[in-house]
């Protein structure tokens, strides 16, 4: 991968350090706003936050022109505010379907071509359907090892996997590799959602899948468990689930992406969108204006791949191929082989509370904090002198404790050279952003002690 050379400009350091702590003393809840204009909407991601975010900071901090890095970038809702804005964007994962949604995201395409594409996909779907079924059964045994195989069958009706099979299949020919991809995207965005999607799990979107208690085919027909009718428990009322059609759930995805398909622009700059890892960015020192991230949550709170290989399976990866690359996410739980950076005392002290009460999520704690300063280190790096990181982090609990994650990022910014003029919060739309917790806080439940708030967090790279 090639290096990145940016050329340097900046104003007042002090007047850009005061800008930076009153953004982050004004509101930063941004409730009530409209967040899927453009091609934010294209593809549901967890715990992404606001584009009014990325943006604010963008617009205030950074001039037209101006590189802006998001090193762990998810959905790509930073690289594409900073795309919009007529600023450079550059940014980087190690997940696979995290890069196939920045990519699309910011890639200007024919809306006439793509629709005439699609309804011709629509239409060969229909006819192997009703002509092909034999051969689709066939290929469906022996396009993945046994163990994806298992996986599919577990998560995926009989009709449903013949329905994916056939339409992931036409996908596969068309020969642009972009306009592919834009298919890709919208064959996996109706299989994650928020709202049912075609599996036979609830809340994809939100990582912590569940499968249906009762599920009901198109016609009407009971295919898995009792009648919920007759069925008393509310809980397997709320669990019971209609099937929907693929083919349908594809036409409306792909039709509605096409509204936010992304159109060029004499001031727009087409990001660099590579895999790396945050702990190693390929970038040459002080070569970044401005940053702004959302890292992962320690010990897999936020399961991105969980739900991410509903989809990615279809699309040839294997499931252990998946879980392998589930094991190199940040905040990961395997600590075997790990080499642990030595942390601030009070981060560290932290920790060895943590490893007392429970060896093992101690050690969790470690990992995660010691991925974080390797990749605070890497940002301070590749910062411009005067410059300023925005990193936004949730609350995390373990074994009922908070784990301090602004406070101890904050305490390994500044042991790597960071200031830290101001830490803003903002209180989290629990109607609206896509986590693993209910509206309601219940200090009982795990999931519910999660994420209520988030911190933004300011790390001020000072001239030397």
């Amino acid at each position: 991968m090639h290096q990145i050379s940016i050329v340097d400009h900046i104003g007042s350091n002090e007047t850009y350090r005061d800008k930076l702590i009153t953004l982050l003393t004004r509101d930063l809840d941004f409730h009530g706003q409209d967040s899927k204009y453009a091609s934010h909407n294209f593809h549901s991601f967890p715990s992404k936050f606001p584009p009014q975010l990325p943006h604010k900071f963008i617009v205030e901090l950074t001039n037209p022109g101006d590189t802006v890095l998001d090193p762990m970038m998810g959905s790509g809702t930073t690289i594409l505010e900073a795309f919009l804005s007529g600023r450079y964007g550059i940014g980087f994962d190690i997940d696979p379907l995290a890069l196939m949604i920045s990519k699309l995201k910011v890639t200007p395409l024919d809306v006439k071509q793509i629709d005439k594409i699609g309804n011709t996909i629509l239409e060969k779907v229909s006819s192997t359907l009703k002509e092909k079924r034999t051969e689709l059964e066939e290929t469906l045994k022996k396009r993945c090892d046994s163990k994806t195989q298992q996986f599919i069958e577990y998560w995926f009706a009989p009709e449903t996997q013949i329905e994916l099979l056939a339409l992931i299949t036409e996908i596969e020919t068309v020969p642009d590799r972009e306009i592919r991809y834009f298919f890709e995207l919208a064959f996996s965005a109706m299989i994650i959602t928020k709202t049912g999607g075609v599996s036979l799990a609830f809340d994809l979107a939100h990582t912590r899948p569940h499968k249906a208690k009762v599920v009901i085919d198109k016609t009407g027909k009971i295919i898995l468990g009792n009648d919920p009718v007759n069925n008393s428990s509310r809980r397997i009322k709320l669990l019971t689930k209609t099937l929907r059609s693929p083919l349908e759930e594809f036409d409306k995805k792909f039709r509605q992406n096409l509204k936010g398909v992304p159109k060029p622009g004499v001031n727009k700059i087409q990001p660099y969108i590579k895999f790396a890892n945050a702990q190693s960015l390929p970038l040459d020192d002080g070569s970044i204006d401005l940053i702004v991230t959302s890292p992962p949550y320690a010990s897999n709170a936020i399961d991105y791949m969980r739900a991410h290989k509903f989809s990615l399976v279809w699309m040839r990866y294997s499931v252990d191929d998946l879980s392998q690359k589930r094991k190199e996410y940040i905040g990961g739980e395997l600590v075997a082989g790990m080499n642990f950076e030595r942390l601030p005392d009070n981060t560290a002290k932290l920790v060895e509370e943590f490893t007392r009460q429970d060896k093992k999520k101690g050690q969790v704690l470690h990992r995660y904090y010691s991925e974080m300063t390797q990749t605070l280190r890497e940002m301070f790096r590749v910062l411009k002198p005067g410059r300023a990181a925005i990193v936004v982090v949730g609350n995390s609990v373990m074994r009922g404790r908070d784990t301090q994650i602004s406070t101890c990022l904050a305490d390994i910014g500044r042991a790597i050279g960071f200031e830290i003029p101001k830490i803003g919060i903002r209180l989290l739309d629990r109607n609206r952003r896509m986590l693993p917790a209910g509206v309601k806080i219940d200090l009982d439940s795990q999931i519910q002690q999660r994420m209520h708030e988030e911190h933004v967090i300011g790390f001020y790279k000072p001239n030397f």
